[in-house]
C-alpha cells in the first residue's frame, strides 16, 4: 500500500530521489524474484506485475511504465560470467520494485532492470554477485535491495493496532545495524548462525538476501547510513540501508501514534540502497 500512500516512509524515499544525483539506471535486486537460476530482464519495456493478493483495486490499476535497458542486461550478465545469467524478457517490475521507485522517481524516466535470486544457492553467492555488480556503481547505476531486514508475516499482528514490536525483531534489528556499521559482513553473510532472534526475524531468505548484493557492491570504506526506519505490525522492519552518498536523516513514524496509511503500509517492502558513482 506504500505505492498509493504518503507517510514517513515514502517521504523519505521521496527524499532519496531528491537529493541523490540522477541514476544513469537502476538494477534492483527484489525479494519476490525468487527462481532456480539467476537471470536479468532484457525487455526494452518492462510490464508492470501485480504479484499479490486481495488489496484494493487501485493497487492493481498501478503502472511504472519506466524503460528497459537491454544493453545494460547484457553487460551484467558479461560482469557475473562464469555464473550464466539468462536474459528474460517475460518478467517484469514486480511490486518490490515499483512501489518504491514510483516515489523515488515518480516520471519513471530511469531505465530499470531487476535481477533474480537464484533459490538454490547459499547467501555467500548473493553477497559474492553483489561485489561483481560494484562496476555497475562507477557507471551511475544503483544498486537497489528490494526486502525487509526483519521479515516474518507469521507473527505480524494483523488487526493489532499500532502494536509493539516483538523484543525479538528489535534485538536482530540493532544486531545487524552494528554488524553492518563496523563491517562485520561476513556475520550476515552467515545469519543463520546469529541465534534465535535472527531465525525468527529471517524465517525464509528471500526477504533479506537483498542486502548481501547491496553490501557486497559497497567500495572499502564507504559511508552507511539508515534513511528510513520503523517496524511494523511487530515483525516487519522498514529500515533503510544507504551505502554511499551523503548520510540522510532518519525518518520514522511519529512517536504518539500512526496513521492509518502507516498502519496499513506494513507488508510493503522497505529497502536497501546502494547508489552509484560517488553519490544507495
Amino acid at each position: 500500500m506504500n505505492a498509493l500512500q504518503r507517510n514517513a516512509y515514502t517521504e523519505a524515499w521521496s527524499r532519496i530521489g531528491e537529493r541523490l544525483p540522477a541514476a544513469r539506471a537502476v538494477l534492483v535486486i527484489s525479494a519476490h524474484w525468487l527462481v532456480p537460476r539467476t537471470a536479468v530482464t532484457s525487455a526494452a519495456a518492462p510490464r508492470t506485475i501485480h504479484d499479490f493478493g486481495g488489496f484494493p483495486r487501485e493497487l492493481y490499476q498501478v503502472q511504472y511504465p519506466a524503460p528497459g535497458d537491454p544493453q545494460l542486461a547484457r553487460e551484467v550478465g558479461e560482469l557475473l560470467h562464469p555464473v550464466p545469467v539468462a536474459l528474460d524478457d517475460s518478467w517484469g517490475l514486480d511490486h518490490g520494485t515499483w512501489s518504491v521507485l514510483r516515489h523515488v522517481y515518480p516520471r519513471a524516466d530511469v531505465p530499470v532492470l531487476q535481477l533474480s535470486m537464484d533459490e538454490t544457492q547459499p547467501a555467500g553467492f548473493h553477497f559474492d554477485l553483489g561485489r561483481r555488480l560494484r562496476h555497475l556503481r562507477r557507471r551511475g547505476v544503483w544498486i537497489v535491495g528490494s526486502g525487509n531486514l526483519v521479515h516474518n508475516l507469521r507473527a505480524y499482528a494483523w488487526g493489532r493496532d499500532t502494536p509493539q514490536p516483538y523484543d525479538w525483531a528489535v534485538r536482530f534489528e540493532k544486531q545487524a545495524r552494528e554488524l553492518i556499521l563496523t563491517g562485520r559482513w561476513p556475520q550476515l553473510v552467515q545469519y543463520e548462525s546469529l541465534g534465535a532472534d535472527a531465525l525468527l526475524s529471517v524465517p525464509t531468505p528471500e526477504h533479506f538476501l537483498p542486502l548481501l548484493y547491496v553490501l557486497g557492491a559497497a567500495e572499502p570504506g564507504e559511508t552507511i547510513s539508515f534513511p528510513v526506519e520503523g517496524i511494523e505490525g511487530g515483525s516487519i522492519s522498514m529500515l533503510a540501508v544507504q551505502v554511499g552518498g551523503a548520510p540522510a536523516r532518519e525518518a520514522r513514524p511519529e512517536a504518539s501514534g500512526r496513521t492509518d496509511a502507516q498502519r496499513n503500509a506494513a507488508v510493503t517492502p522497505a529497502n536497501t540502497l546502494k547508489p552509484g558513482a560517488g553519490s544507495k
